[in-house]
């Protein structure tokens, strides 16, 4: 079309936009609205360009207030434009009116973009480490306005819109700028304040428009079962966490006492009227507690926003966000600070090998298999009906290792515990033969997923040198827990599985019948130092007809919990780091279940009141003995004292370290009461007493050795004759000179 170049006027060819881009930007379907829509060239002067629904006139404003002229519409829908008296490019506001009254508008497309090349060269490299400050939505001053920037990945979209309340969730009126180098679209949206549902409306490839997606990025979001991603201020906690933080950046986690409790928050305590607590009233019951019981970490079943209850958070659909469960982000930083002011650490469940397929989540972001595989013998988890994370592509990777980094730095996160480790490991994860697909050698490891976890580690540790990763894998992979320059995950720790497998089946057969099965826990002890281990007795063991732990004891009620408490001493003596899910310390006699608060009213009875005196006891002497904990993933701190006395079914090894007195711990797993038992120490002189499971306080019988054995010399060597109570566990410290 040709235009006069000389002709002025709002309705001058200069100024006007091409019938064809008024009805693309009416309908919805532009593929630049930045190039029709704002403050455009024309000529020697500029013109204003809007779409308004429901407006039949409008005036444009520079930001400080000076009328810039009255537009023209073009289209009944709510189009205008118009030559404007400015003399330089700059944001504008329109004041739109119709019959029903007047309202102002701050016009998004007559700002520039908030991101800039250096965010698009690091974004496409795969290295940026702040994408959470360039991601996602953003409360924002930019070009002399306060608004909203948001910004989200969707390379095969033909159209990426923010519909909220804002805009009566019209895909029409918030089209966003399309950056081809890195996929990313963005707008700043003037006058939007926190608090604002939204999502992103997008129009796939092949012009189909899907379901509304929440912000993969998004850092808080609406409370089940609403979906929609919430505009949220940054987290600026005022921290006094310093002293906390600075010891652990210091500390080697393997040589220091590690006591984890495991708290599914939604279920720990309720309110009265059975709604969840809190962050802060759980910060007033949950950290004195742990701080009273002698746990020095809390780790939390997954917190991030997920619409499941029963996936216990394992389902995650907003990886960014913490649930609004338990109310805002600033809550969750304060409960973190609150914990570490208290000397007690925080670690979360972090799920990073599936997510959910639901309508409002990554599955199928923009149309095509864009954070997961396109084959679902790659991308489809048999076992739990979700996509699997597509490892191989940059963005994916550096989406999954910024929320690493996110939660380290955002809420000071001691440590992440990453689920089901083992299922990115292994292509052919719970398929059967032609369900998976090999690797470029033919192999079943998963190249990429080891690579995401290794660079995933390597980067967490390498600027965040206080926090600890743990993984939850069940196999026998090797160096799970060495660096990755020695060719391992380079994680700090490992479940051990093996342990907790072994030693509780050991635990369920009658006495009468352990004798038959000595291995189930000597076995154990030969790869005990082959990882970093955790020793775990988790939500896992306590769910699907399991039953409690309590519960999987063999023998009557009195054995049962006689059992139990040698068990847990037992474990509290055993080479590694401890984890108890939360009930397990008072002996929790109903299965767990998300829906309900435990069973607290249990403490009002001896055994169980017992039951969590032991484990409090048990805490501050791991806590207190070197011994016990600072050769925890070292051979030279274990050694067996006796390690075949099958008939009995007594077990006996000693504790030990460069600092403190040696340890041994004696486990009779046998209602009989040994007297007279030798017990080989390599130490003459007196070994204190220094806990005995079958004390009166716990809810034991009571016997004991006065407080104290001596080791005396004989033909055999050195050792002391002592007293072995029945199903009980007793450590006796040497007694220095």
């Amino acid at each position: 079309m040709k235009t006069n170049r000389s002709a002025k006027g709002p309705n001058s060819p200069i100024g006007k936009a091409a019938a064809s881009d008024v009805e693309a930007i009416v309908s919805g379907v532009h593929g630049n609205p930045f190039a029709v829509l704002g403050i455009q060239e024309a000529g020697k002067g500029f013109v204003a360009r809007c779409f308004i629904p429901h407006a039949e006139m409008v005036t444009a404003f520079t930001l400080d207030g000076q009328e810039a002229g009255e537009l023209v519409r073009r289209n009944d829908a709510g189009f205008f434009e118009g030559r404007i008296s400015v003399r330089k490019r700059q944001p504008l506001r329109y004041r739109a009116r119709n019959p029903g009254g007047e309202w102002w508008i701050t016009d998004p497309y007559s700002f520039g973009p908030v991101l800039g090349p250096m965010d698009d060269y690091y974004i496409a490299e795969g290295s940026h480490l702040r994408l959470f400050d360039k991601l996602g939505s953003h409360l924002i001053d930019h070009e002399g306005a306060t608004g909203i920037h948001f910004a989200v990945w969707a390379p095969n979209a033909r159209r990426v819109s923010v519909v909220g309340q804002f805009n009566d969730w019209d895909g029409r009126r918030h089209p966003m700028r399309f950056r081809q180098d890195t996929g990313i679209w963005e707008i700043f949206i003037p006058d939007i304040r926190e608090g604002q549902p939204y999502k992103y409306e997008i129009i796939g490839a092949a012009g189909q428009v899907l379901p509304l997606k929440a912000d993969p990025f998004a850092f808080r979001s609406e409370l089940r079962p609403a979906t929609a991603s919430v505009t949220a201020s940054p987290v600026r906690h005022d921290w006094g966490d310093q002293k906390h933080r600075a010891f652990w950046s210091k500390a080697d986690y393997r040589r220091e006492a590690v006591s984890i409790y495991e708290v599914h928050a939604g279920s720990w305590q309720r309110r009265e009227d059975g709604s969840f607590l809190s962050w802060d009233e759980l910060a007033d019951r949950l950290i004195p507690y742990v701080v009273e019981t002698g746990f020095t970490h809390i780790e939390f079943l997954p917190i991030t926003e997920h619409p499941f209850d029963p996936s216990w958070g394992y389902q995650t659909t907003g990886l960014y966000a913490p649930t609004a469960r338990f109310g805002d982000p600033h809550g969750f930083a304060r409960f973190v600070d609150g914990a570490h002011r208290a000397g007690v650490g925080v670690i979360l469940d972090w799920v990073p090998a599936h997510f959910p397929t639901d309508a409002h989540g990554l599955a199928r972001f923009d149309g095509t298999a864009l954070y997961e595989h396109a084959d679902p013998r790659q991308g489809f988890h048999p076992d739990w009906n979700t996509a699997i994370y597509n490892f191989g592509r940059r963005e994916v990777v550096s989406y999954l290792v910024n929320n690493a980094l996110y939660w380290a730095e955002v809420f000071h996160l001691d440590g992440l515990r990453v689920d089901a480790v083992a299922s990115m490991l292994y292509l052919d994860y719970s398929r059967k033969a032609g369900e998976w697909i090999p690797n470029k050698y033919g192999g079943r490891e998963n190249l990429e997923a080891i690579r995401f976890l290794q660079e995933m580690n390597r980067t967490v540790y390498g600027h965040h040198p206080g926090v600890v990763t743990i993984a939850e894998e069940s196999t026998s992979w090797p160096k799970v827990s060495q660096p990755v320059h020695e060719g391992g995950l380079g994680f700090g720790f490992k479940w051990n599985m093996g342990f907790m497998h072994d030693t509780l089946q050991y635990m369920s057969r009658e006495p009468i019948y352990r004798k038959f099965h000595h291995k189930e826990i000597t076995f154990g002890l030969l790869y005990a130092f082959s990882e970093n281990f955790v020793l775990p007795l988790s939500h896992d063991e306590v769910v699907h007809g399991k039953g409690t732990l309590l519960n999987k004891m063999s023998g009557d009620d009195w054995q049962k919990f006689a059992n139990l408490r040698a068990y847990y001493a037992f474990m509290w003596g055993y080479p590694g780091k401890k984890l108890l899910f939360m009930g397990q310390e008072f002996a929790q006699r109903s299965e767990w279940s998300e829906a309900r608060e435990l069973d607290w009213n249990l403490l009002q009875f001896k055994p169980h009141a017992g039951m969590r005196q032991l484990i409090r006891d048990l805490n501050y002497l791991y806590r207190s003995c070197p011994a016990l904990h600072a050769r925890d993933c070292e051979p030279e701190g274990f050694s067996w004292l006796i390690v075949d006395d099958a008939e009995n079914s007594v077990f006996a090894w000693l504790r030990k370290a460069p600092e403190g007195n040696p340890v041994a711990v004696i486990s009779n797993f046998t209602p009989v009461m040994r007297e007279m038992y030798r017990l080989p120490l390599p130490v003459s002189g007196e070994w204190r007493e220094i806990m005995n499971t079958d004390a009166v306080e716990y809810g034991g019988s009571g016997k004991g050795n006065a407080g104290s054995v001596t080791a005396t010399e004989d033909a055999k060597g050195t050792a002391a004759t002592m007293l072995l109570p029945p199903l009980a566990t007793i450590m006796i410290e040497l007694v220095s000179d």
